[in-house]
């Protein structure tokens, strides 16, 4: 399990994606399988975690990794790689950012 801590020096990075109140549950659904059968199973992935806004427009994925060359590693995965033209093509728009935690507040 990971943990939200200011001391944290390995990568985090938060995606949102942009979906429609029909879509959502589908992208929710591809999201969750490609964690448990692709993500989570990468070298140096710490854990994460998905978020549905409740209009059901928004979804925001929370991911922390040993380092970004092991989150890199994992975009070019060719299954990862399938899967995400597979989301892309269900949402609006998706953005993966790169963060470094600067505080956090218990």
């Amino acid at each position: 399990m990971f943990s939200i801590t200011p001391d944290f020096d390995g990568q985090t990075v938060i995606t949102t994606f942009e979906v429609t109140p029909g879509s959502a549950h589908d992208v929710l659904d591809l999201l969750t399988s490609a964690w448990a059968e692709v993500i989570s199973r990468q070298p140096g992935c710490l854990g994460g975690a998905i978020h549905l806004n409740d209009a059901q427009t928004r979804i925001a994925s929370y991911s922390q990794w040993r380092d970004r060359r092991d989150y890199q590693a994992m975009l070019r995965d060719p299954e990862m790689r399938r899967r995400n033209r597979e989301i892309h093509a269900m949402c609006k728009s998706f953005e993966p950012v790169m963060y470094e935690v600067q505080s956090v507040h218990p």
